[in-house]
């Protein structure tokens, strides 16, 4: 068997275990926490309820949308033989880790909010760490049963596919893996917008009614729609974030793998095999660095931001750079070609993650200059304030992508030995830049887990009235958390970039095993006559003609381009609608329920967690299908090369659209925050209520429609990974 008897395999799997343990002990010291009084205690346990309605209805329908897919798969690959038999088998365990994960991360998430609050009662520091660490089991359980899955996966394949040939037995194994990211970018597709779009709904309906238009603090629990807006939190930015970074992590593995298997297949079968093991030995290692990581992170009493952002800085600092150094002591031990450039490459992925979080947190966090001119704007009314938002957003957009094209070329170009004719080693380069970029994820997911975490311990502090020492401490963990999760989401796009181009690679490493399974044994390239499992990268550019001559290729690249406009268009547009009626509901409790601006009353908060429920289970499909299909139809249309174009074109829009909606969003959030500490009159003056205005209008920016960009990016690409045998037995044109 391939790689098992390898004893550097087996540390994959142990790492795995050790991830889960450590987040099942972080669980368990968190539970070991108080909640608080029993207003504290009643608070959590209506964001419980709610969030766990909401999940429970959401995995029904996924269900069933997983259901008709792996029926459809299961008819390709054992009746019309177009498609690995495997495939349906790897879908279902990819959706069924990547929804788990999420469910964890959120169960732990709405049991910590209140502890947090209650802990921050007494200091900054405890307020932080139980925040963090309740976070960190959101990180470790996607990186543990991520490469858990991973290393199940290997040892099933290896027992059971068949070939003459080993080195030929390692590609199709790293390409039957590499679908079961489908069933992972689909669950976290459902996650993201359907998460996405409850808490923006919920949001908006709670800020615009009860701070602009009553006059009411962020979570005051006389506002109808703050026990949704909470449970949204939960929904979204935990569980949908969770799913969102499972899937990054473990197609930039899987992809490299891949192309490893590709790139090494004329070295030898045990360099072959080291360039397949080498991204989940880094990626293992990486699990462990980020749990050292994150028992680094404290801070001292009356911390600024920048102390709060630096106490989060360092554990992540100190797990990259360990990473660095232990990537470097892998690759030697596994002795291949060109060690050093290929850790190079690993060295730049981690650089343009920097890259990416610092720009981020430049261009969002209130401690620097664009989010405090937001703000200044904020004095002349709502329309400046927006103009700035969106013209900042735009502009922040110039160092991430310059970032990811640097690191791209580098990354090529040091794997590849300087040599450009080197495709496939340069490809590999790409592949596991992504890796290091994402192998400290467990502590970088747990920075982002503990955003949505500290924001309903301030939501929990308020309404029950702990008193203003607690309440500044909660804004301060929250306001941390506002950059710590906008750095998060510029750091799951900028993995989204670089994985989707390891994934345009191993597109073409199926199309070439969809070509040899319909039984098409060579290429005819001009007079040339190549065998196809032995065909280039280049020779398959020729066969297909991909090149922007041909209109197939600048057809799909115009799809690919609109789609990710529209599925923002089909996203925002649901959280206004879902908003409008959130918003309605509002105002009518306010009108007939007597008693609530009193206290004397409760609000009716099952309306609205129902209404962003409901709203937010229909709105999702429509766009979530229409990702899936897309891809489809393309290929049956315009055949490989209009595919090709496609995904081309959908990354390109999708990144550079993602990052500007995601830093536009997270700095309206703090330039709001920023007023709201008392700048510009502070809470309740007119640039207060521009601010909350700007708020609402970057909610769906950046919780919504950005975050799923990344999502639709690569599950565009895993779709036509797993449609490629149909794609290559027909199309129309």
């Amino acid at each position: 068997m391939l790689g098992i008897e390898n004893n550097l395999f087996w540390i994959v799997p142990i790492a795995s275990v050790v991830a889960l343990l450590f987040a099942w002990n972080f669980f368990r010291q968190m539970m070991r926490e108080s909640e608080g009084t029993d207003r504290m205690k009643q608070i959590a346990e209506h964001v419980r309820k709610g969030a766990n309605a909401y999940i429970h209805q959401q995995y029904k329908i996924v269900f069933y949308v997983f259901m008709v897919l792996t029926g459809i798969f299961l008819l390709m690959a054992w009746v019309f033989n177009v498609q690995n038999r495997w495939v349906p088998f790897a879908f279902l365990t990819g959706g069924f880790f990547s929804g788990f994960a999420g469910w964890l991360g959120m169960k732990t998430a709405t049991y910590a909010s209140a502890r947090t609050a209650n802990d921050a009662k007494n200091s900054l520091n405890k307020g932080l760490k139980v925040a963090f660490r309740s976070g960190a089991v959101m990180g470790l359980v996607v990186v543990g049963l991520a490469i858990l899955d991973v290393s199940i996966w290997f040892i099933v394949l290896n027992i059971f596919v068949d070939s003459f040939d080993p080195a030929h037995k390692l590609v199709i194994i790293t390409t039957t893996m590499l679908t079961f990211g489908m069933g992972a970018s689909t669950q976290a597709l459902f996650a993201r917008v359907g998460g996405g779009i409850f808490t923006k709904a919920a949001d908006v309906g709670a800020d615009l009614v009860g701070k602009v238009e009553a006059g009411i603090p962020e979570d005051d629990p006389r506002n109808p729609a703050t026990i949704a807006d909470n449970v949204g939190d939960n929904v979204g930015d935990v569980a949908g974030m969770g799913a969102d970074l499972y899937e990054s992590y473990t197609g930039s593995i899987l992809a490299t793998a891949a192309l490893g298997a590709a790139a090494f297949l004329h070295h030898g079968l045990d360099i072959q095999l080291r360039g397949v093991l080498a991204p989940m030995l880094i990626a293992a290692v990486g699990v462990i660095l980020s749990i050292i990581g994150i028992y680094l992170v404290k801070t001292k009493e009356n911390a600024t931001q920048k102390d709060l952002l630096k106490s989060l800085g360092n554990g992540v600092n100190w797990s990259s750079i360990l990473i660095v150094i232990c990537s470097l002591g892998i690759l030697y031990l596994l002795n291949l070609p060109n060690y050093i450039g290929i850790w190079l490459s690993i060295v730049i992925g981690l650089l343009v993650g920097i890259t990416i979080g610092k720009s981020t947190e430049y261009f969002t966090s209130a401690s620097y200059s664009p989010t405090k001119k937001i703000a200044d704007n904020a004095k002349s009314g709502p329309a400046t304030l927006i103009i700035s938002g969106i013209g900042t957003g735009m502009i922040s957009t110039a160092i991430p992508v310059s970032a990811v094209v640097v690191g791209t070329i580098l990354a090529y170009m040091f794997a590849a030995g300087w040599d450009l004719a080197n495709v496939h080693m340069g490809l590999y380069g790409i592949g596991i830049a992504a890796v290091g970029m994402l192998s400290t994820l467990g502590i970088t997911l747990a920075t982002d887990a503990y955003g949505p975490i500290a924001d309903n311990a301030g939501g929990n502090a308020e309404m029950s009235n702990l008193g203003e020492e607690v309440r500044n401490r909660t804004d301060a963990l929250d306001s941390l958390g506002n950059t710590t999760a906008a750095t998060g989401k510029g750091f799951a796009i900028g993995s989204a970039a670089l994985t989707a181009l390891a994934l345009l690679a191993s597109y073409i490493e199926e199309i070439k095993i969809g070509l040899v399974r319909i039984g098409q044994e060579t290429l005819t390239i001009g007079t040339e006559t190549v065998q196809t499992a032995t065909a280039s990268f280049s020779n398959f550019m020729e066969y297909y003609n991909v090149t922007l001559m041909n209109p197939k290729v600048l057809m799909g690249m115009l799809i690919g381009s609109m789609m990710a406009f529209v599925f923002c268009g089909l996203t925002m547009n649901a959280v206004g609608k879902a908003a409008a009626k959130m918003v309605d509901e509002v105002r009518r409790q306010f009108r007939e329920i007597k008693g609530i601006m009193t206290g004397d009353s409760e609000p009716e908060y099952a309306k609205c967690v129902e209404i962003s429920t409901k709203g937010s289970q229909k709105a999702m499909m429509f766009p979530s299908l229409l990702a899936i299909a897309m891809p489809i139809i393309v290929g049956l249309l315009f055949g490989v090369s209009g595919v090709m174009g496609l995904l081309v074109g959908g990354l390109v829009s999708g990144f550079v659209l993602a990052i500007f909606m995601a830093n536009a969003g997270g700095a309206w959030d703090n330039a709001k925050k920023y007023i709201e500490s008392g700048a510009h009159g502070g809470k309740g003056s007119d640039a207060h209520k521009a601010g909350v205005i700007g708020d609402t209008v970057g909610d769906p920016f950046k919780d919504t429609s950005g975050p799923s960009l990344n999502i639709l990016i690569k599950l565009m690409s895993m779709v036509s990974i797993v449609m490629a045998g149909l794609t290559v037995s027909w199309s129309l044109f």
